[in-house]
């Protein structure tokens, strides 16, 4: 079994289950080493899933049926509002942003933006506090895990996002798995 297929069959013993299930039973399980199961771990989280570490094993955090959409956006600071405004109106939901950097790697930080209401009050804390928005370490390059209640309401972002001319191309060399759509 290929790591992509391992770490799915990985992903869905995690949601079908209601308690912590421990590296050795997911490494006898998948018929692998319990290191490999630590590395599947860590690359499911960098890309965005929350798995939980707990003292009797992995347990998924969230068990929504949200659909959820990597997207790479860029755009000034002054349209981040506009930005944020446009994925909250049209149901969605902003789980994290994040970068990648050439050097770095992998910058991430939660969001959690559901309202206008949140959006005003991430707007001000960037505005009155000394740091700068996480995008301008890459030139204005950045990712945002967004969430919603179905594949057609991230359509309708992703389509609006790209009308505002937000969306950035990908390209081959960015280590995200986009695969997950």
């Amino acid at each position: 079994m290929n790591g992509d297929k391992r770490r799915k069959q990985l992903l869905k013993i995690l949601l079908e289950s209601d308690k912590p299930v421990s590296g050795g039973t997911l490494a006898e399980t998948l018929k692998v080493s319990r290191q490999v199961i630590v590395q599947d771990i860590a690359l499911l989280r960098a890309n965005g899933l929350d798995i939980l570490s707990a003292r009797y094993g992995y347990m998924m955090l969230h068990r929504s049926e949200e659909a959820s959409r990597i997207l790479k956006m860029h755009h000034s600071d002054r349209e981040t509002e506009a930005e944020l405004t446009a994925i909250v109106d049209l149901g969605g939901k902003i789980k994290d942003v994040f970068i990648y950097h050439k050097v770095y790697g992998i910058v991430r930080a939660d969001m959690n933006l559901r309202s206008r209401k949140d959006i005003a009050e991430f707007i001000e804390k960037i505005h009155s506090g000394k740091s700068s928005l996480l995008k301008n370490a890459t030139a204005g390059y950045h990712y945002h895990t967004i969430l919603a209640d179905d594949e057609k309401t991230l359509d309708e972002i992703q389509e609006k996002l790209a009308q505002m001319g937000m969306l950035a191309e990908l390209l081959d060399d960015e280590p995200i798995d986009f695969s997950r759509k």
